[in-house]
């Protein structure tokens, strides 16, 4: 018996287009194969109306927030004015309150929303550490690996990156709601990380990664020290989401967040600025000569009033960027693209900022696409994000009746599902191999969102 799979829908994007009458080939292993005539025995999977594309990377996520939307969508009495500081405090009443089975229950539920909109893998961007009163756990990972187990049971690949928190900010008095949060050293930092790095290892699906969590939350000595740890892990970081955190960066260092960074010898191919919404064109210039990624957030960036990613300047310096759903606002992928674009034409007042400028019908639609594959898989060190011999088979079909795609040619069809499609037109979603939504469906929905709508009534009576 051949244990090879043959995908064959209509239309299947690979090299950068689609192409009409190919499929895909996919080992038992679950890495695609180099397309050939379909071997004796294999298993031929027909998929007549669909389009077939590489999955969706979501590079920046803090899944426990999903129980939060919704919930902080006004002014406080008494306060005048929302902001990003205010929203935070809000954030805070979740964060306290969750035991780790809850935790698993919250993430659950954020990330089946991800991979019913085509998301394969995300780097979950994981600060809660601790029991409320902020001792460790016995295990310190535990609520690390809570996480972890709520991706693997969807069927999402994770990279666990590993949230380094040392203070409030400089010269800010301890926050007692950020207890969970808080090591006391950069050496018990490290240490947990080394040994999650060691418990996951050899771990279908899981990986990990080094995350400071901005220049507020850690001081110039946890930097020093992360610049030359773990060289193989990608690092990610909060980076210039506010204006008051560059504020605090001159006061403490005398220099902007970038450019304290690119002075320790952090801006490297392995780091992810994330948000990078108030550089300046000096500090888009160190990002790209480094080759440092940048993950832009837009639908958390615009819900929190942070302000809009400068793609265009970024772009042009050389930065790589991905994009991430952040604070689970919404989630779905192909729309923080299009929001990217969107907020860039408001401000310049002209279209098609991010067109690369080629003539192509497609061109605008190929590059952020590109930005939710394969720049995302690159930013956390997988090797997903594009279809090609040896890749893991991560990928997603769309209907191509769904009202949303109806008329597209074949010349318009990216363009028309990055920015115009719904992500209702999603139908499979497979993972290394693994269908885990098929027809729109995930076997775990009604028991996650049965599970999750308990805990929100809970939290939030």
């Amino acid at each position: 018996m051949n244990d090879i799979t043959v995908y064959q829908p209509d239309s299947l994007y690979a090299g950068g287009r689609f192409h009409e009458g190919r499929a895909l080939h996919v080992s038992a292993e679950g890495r695609v194969l180099a397309e050939g005539p379909v071997p004796e025995g294999a298993r031929v999977i027909r998929m007549p109306g669909r389009a077939l594309l590489p999955g969706l990377v979501n590079g920046h996520s803090h899944a426990f927030q999903r129980l939060i939307r919704g919930r902080t969508e006004y002014v406080a009495s008494g306060s005048g004015t929302d902001d990003f500081w205010s929203w935070r405090e809000a954030m805070y009443r979740a964060a306290e309150a969750l035991t780790p089975e809850e935790v698993y229950t919250a993430s659950r539920q954020a990330f089946l929303e991800m991979v019913l909109a085509g998301i394969t893998a995300v780097g979950e961007f994981h600060y809660l550490h601790h029991q409320a009163d902020g001792t460790p756990y016995a295990d310190r990972n535990e609520l690390a690996h809570a996480v972890i187990r709520a991706a693997r049971d969807v069927g999402l690949r994770i990279v666990l990156l590993r949230v380094g928190y040392a203070r409030s900010g400089f010269r800010v008095p301890p926050n007692p709601r950020q207890r969970r949060f808080i090591d006391p050293d950069v050496d018990t930092f490290l240490a947990s990380v080394e040994t999650l790095v060691r418990t996951t290892r050899g771990q279908p699906g899981v990986s990990v990664g080094l995350a400071p969590h901005s220049v507020r939350a850690v001081p110039r000595e946890w930097l020093e020290a992360l610049a030359g740890a773990h060289p193989d892990l990608p690092v990610h970081m909060h980076v210039a989401e506010q204006p008051r955190e560059i504020e605090a960066c001159l006061a403490e260092h005398g220099r902007r967040p970038v450019e304290l960074l690119a002075e320790l010898g952090l801006l490297q191919p392995r780091f992810t600025a994330v948000h990078a919404v108030h550089v300046t064109d000096a500090e888009a210039r160190l990002l790209g000569e480094r080759g440092a990624g940048v993950c832009a957030c837009p639908s958390t960036e615009r819900n929190l009033g942070d302000g809009i990613v400068p793609a265009d300047v970024l772009g042009q310096a050389g930065a790589r960027l991905c994009l991430g759903s952040d604070s689970q606002a919404t989630v779905d992928l192909l729309d923080e693209a299009r929001q990217l674009e969107g907020h860039l034409r408001l401000a310049r007042l002209r279209r098609a900022v991010l067109d690369p400028g080629t003539g192509a019908v497609d061109g605008l639609a190929a590059r952020l696409f590109e930005m939710a594959t394969v720049n995302g898989a690159r930013c956390l060190g997988l090797t997903s994000g594009a279809l090609e011999p040896g890749a893991p088979a991560d990928f997603f079909t769309v209907d191509l009746n769904h009202p949303s795609l109806l008329g597209a040619s074949p010349a318009s069809l990216l363009a028309g599902i990055v920015l115009g499609g719904d992500k209702a037109a999603v139908r499979d979603v497979v993972v290394e191999g693994r269908r885990v939504v098929s027809e729109g469906h995930h076997p775990r929905a009604e028991e996650s969102g049965r599970a999750f709508h308990t805990l929100a009534r809970r939290l939030y009576p």
